[in-house]
C-alpha cells in the first residue's frame, strides 16, 4: 500500500474542506487518496487548529521524542554504573 506524507498544512486544508460541507466525508477522503480512519484521526488530532499551531504541535511532539531519548540514555548509563560499582 502507498504511503504518503501529508503536511500539517495539507491536513488543515483537508479538514477545513470537510467542515464546509459541501462534500461527504467518504468524497472528501476518496479525492485526497486517504482511508476514513486517517481523517478521523486528524480530525482528533488536528480539529480546529490554524496551520501555525499545527506545525509548533509537530516541533513540540519532535522535541517531546528527542528528550524522551536522551532521558532513556542516561537512566540507562546510570543503571550501567550502578552495576559496575555493584550497588
Amino acid at each position: 500500500m502507498k504511503t504518503t506524507t501529508h503536511t500539517p498544512e495539507q491536513i488543515i486544508k483537508i479538514l477545513e474542506q470537510a467542515e464546509k460541507g459541501e462534500q461527504t466525508i467518504t468524497a472528501i477522503c476518496r479525492e485526497h487518496g486517504i482511508a476514513e480512519n486517517t481523517f478521523y484521526g486528524w480530525r482528533k488530532t488536528y480539529g480546529g487548529m490554524s496551520f501555525n499551531e499545527a506545525q509548533r504541535l509537530k516541533e513540540l511532539e519532535k522535541e517531546n521524542g528527542r528528550l524522551k531519548r536522551l532521558l532513556a540514555e542516561r537512566v540507562l548509563e546510570n543503571d550501567l554504573l550502578k552495576e559496575l560499582l555493584g550497588k
